[in-house]
């Protein structure tokens, strides 16, 4: 098992939730994704993968729900 925590850039209100839930849940082996929404700052994001998920196929999945991961 696999777990990533990342943090997006400009999500605030549900349908962001949604749209990035739906994008990283189409990674081959993914099996939970768990969001917090924060308006204020950006928002973190869990992920659980039963294979290993490589870190681009996160961010292009978050690129391609419209949005950026948050760099450290």
């Amino acid at each position: 098992m696999s777990e990533k925590n990342i943090k997006v850039e400009g999500m605030t209100c549900g349908h962001c939730v949604n749209a990035v839930t739906e994008e990283l849940s189409k990674i081959s082996g993914v099996t939970v994704v768990n969001i917090e929404l924060n308006t204020d700052a950006p928002t973190p994001v869990n992920i659980v993968a039963d294979i290993d998920i490589r870190d681009a196929e996160i961010a292009a999945a978050v690129e391609e729900a419209g949005y950026t991961i948050a760099v450290a």
